[in-house]
């Protein structure tokens, strides 16, 4: 008889002839009854199942459990409880940062990962200088939580949330922006609507051949 056993928040857990083939997930979910990670697509795209994994985010749906004896594996509920929530947990609250809120326990293990990256100084996709990354700039957040999707499209929410947490922790207080002022640019834009990507240059020069264009950045075309 084989034994798997898996260290998830802190506590030891022993499955027996477990098969081989089974996801992070289904283990979580239907062998042990932690159901904060979700099932969405089940593919990798959605990101409702994302976990940590030696403080890592990782989509659990994509990985084997038994890829995993020894690790140190973190779910929502190893973040925190309802009577014990962490900062950032609290910060989507203060900010209504979800709506059905199916998708949050994975927006939230990403941001916890996310803003761990951003005090270790790593560059995301959009990062314009590689050597002094800043993380605090909206298109930096939205690009580091790409891959978790938010049907109900609480967006800009969920951004001022992780800002509000990023502040705190990177910034120091005398140089803390207010919640309400976030860069979208360096022009210093304001979050609104939905956020949208800066338009490129490309863009930006076919637009100053028309005259009709307009700016529908975080707005509705």
């Amino acid at each position: 008889m084989s034994t798997l056993t898996l260290t998830i928040n802190k506590q030891d857990y022993q499955l027996d002839n477990l098969d081989a083939r089974t996801t992070l997930l289904d283990v979580c979910r239907h062998h042990l009854q932690i159901t904060g990670p979700k099932k969405g697509c089940d593919h990798g795209q959605c990101g409702a199942c994302t976990i940590l994994i030696n403080g890592r985010r990782v989509n659990s749906c994509l990985t084997l459990a038994v890829m995993h004896e020894g690790d140190e594996i973190t779910t929502i509920e190893g973040i925190g409880m309802p009577e014990t929530l962490s900062e950032l947990q609290q910060a989507f609250a203060d900010h209504d940062a979800f709506q059905c809120g199916y998708c949050t326990p994975g927006q939230i293990c990403s941001a916890t990962a996310l803003i761990e990256e951003v005090k270790q100084n790593w560059p995301s996709y959009v990062t314009k200088d590689l050597k002094n990354p800043d993380g605090l700039l909206v298109q930096e957040i939205a690009e580091r939580m790409s891959g978790n999707i938010c049907r109900c499209s609480a967006y800009p929410n969920i951004i001022k949330a992780i800002s509000q947490v990023l502040e705190n922790q990177v910034n120091e207080p005398s140089t803390k922006p207010t919640t309400d002022s976030i860069s979208t640019t360096d022009s210093g834009s304001k979050v609104t609507g939905i956020w949208s990507p800066p338009p490129s240059e490309t863009q930006l020069g076919k637009s100053s051949h028309n005259p009709q264009a307009t700016n529908t950045l975080g707005g509705r075309s």
